[in-house]
């Protein structure tokens, strides 16, 4: 049996993977790393770090998405 860890993913507590890094989370719930960004413990990870970075017992992961859109008034500002 696969050892697991305990980690936080906004908000929600799940078991993971131990091994696994930012890049497998990402990947195993079919997140594009194109258009998210990770904070990690409160710290924002480069891109280039997803694959780099493992998760340990007891981190707090949060993925935000960036979504397009907005009017012609709110592009002014």
């Amino acid at each position: 049996m696969q050892n697991t860890i305990q980690i936080q993913v906004n908000g929600e507590a799940r078991s993971w993977r131990s091994g696994a890094t930012v890049a497998d989370l990402l990947r195993d719930l079919e997140i594009k790393t194109e258009r998210v960004a990770v904070e990690l413990n409160l710290e924002i990870l480069d891109r280039a770090a997803f694959a780099l970075r493992p998760l340990k017992d007891g981190d707090r992961v949060e993925i935000l998405s960036f979504i397009g859109g907005g009017s012609e008034e709110s592009a002014r500002w």
